[in-house]
């Protein structure tokens, strides 16, 4: 299996009608269909948002470093892939699937030792279908240029 870094981004809207980031990435779908990422994580980080929903440039710079760190270390063996990103009303969203969440968690813990405590939080769920990322998938139609 071939990992692309094809992406696309779309604008959404979240339940209190924040404007939403969606940062997805194409062409997985030998992964989705292998079978080998049944589980799901999500890693949220909270952040103070300006008028329009989103991060100060120093969080903004941060959570970069942080997501191009994380993803080299999650994704070079592909123990985990990084499906998509959403950002704004306050938080930005991580989604991972990944074959096993003991090890993603140790592998996430060990590659965030060299930072400050981050204001992360973590969620898993069986997803073997992918649901989440096919939904969010059915976004790319309105991706913006």
């Amino acid at each position: 299996m071939r990992l692309s870094n094809v992406w696309f981004t779309a604008l959404s809207e979240d339940e209190q009608g924040n404007m939403i980031t969606v940062y997805g990435r194409d062409e997985l779908n030998e992964f989705v269909q292998s079978g080998k990422f049944k589980e799901r994580v999500e890693i949220t980080w909270k952040y103070e948002a300006d008028d329009k929903g989103m991060p100060s440039d120093e969080v903004a710079e941060l959570m970069e470093k942080v997501e191009e760190t994380l993803r080299k270390a999650m994704e070079k063996d592909k123990l985990s892939i990084l499906s998509s990103v959403y950002t704004g009303g306050g938080e930005k969203i991580w989604v991972y699937y990944t074959r096993t969440t003991r090890v993603f968690g140790e592998r996430l813990n060990d590659t965030l030792a060299s930072f400050d405590l981050l204001p992360i939080s973590i969620y898993t769920e069986v997803d073997p279908e992918w649901e989440e990322y096919l939904d969010m998938y059915e976004m790319k139609e309105w991706a913006v240029d």
